[in-house]
């Protein structure tokens, strides 16, 4: 097989039609409008979502909620997942990013106190439970305030 021999397959390349170009073409005269009304003027039809003068649906359902804009986006990470970390190693933002523990654009970490561990940690981190600080002093680590 040769380059000059290759061809698409029937059927994949078909010509384009050709609206209002005689009655032989099949869309001549209207060119598949219909007759007269709003879709067959030039620039023609309505914007999307109007329901022909009934009240739209983005207007008849009811809003719910609030957005913050303001909302600090807080990373959490459980005290288990500190596990992984070698034993008297500080453990702070970039160290957990590069564990993958925490992804994105964040504005602070907070240690929670899911799980167990057993190897001294630094840990520092913006915000902590009570219970994760002394489930990492019971096991002879320290918190601190990054």
């Amino acid at each position: 097989m040769k380059l000059n021999e290759l061809s698409p397959p029937k059927g994949a390349r078909t010509a384009k039609k050709r609206k209002g170009r005689g009655p032989g073409s099949g869309l001549g005269k209207t060119a598949g409008k219909g007759h007269k009304g709003q879709k067959a003027r030039s620039g023609g039809g309505v914007r999307p979502g109007f329901e022909g003068g009934q009240m739209p649906v983005h207007r008849r359902l009811p809003k719910r909620g609030f957005c913050n804009i303001f909302a600090k986006k807080i990373a959490a990470v459980n005290v288990r997942d500190l596990a992984r970390f070698e034993a008297n190693s500080v453990v702070d933002a970039a160290a957990l990013r590069e564990a993958r523990l925490i992804s994105g654009k964040v504005d602070g970490v907070k240690i929670l106190g899911h799980g167990e561990i057993t190897q001294a940690l630094t840990v520092k981190a913006d915000q902590w439970s009570e219970s994760a600080k002394a489930k990492i002093e019971k096991a002879g680590g320290k918190i601190e305030a990054a």
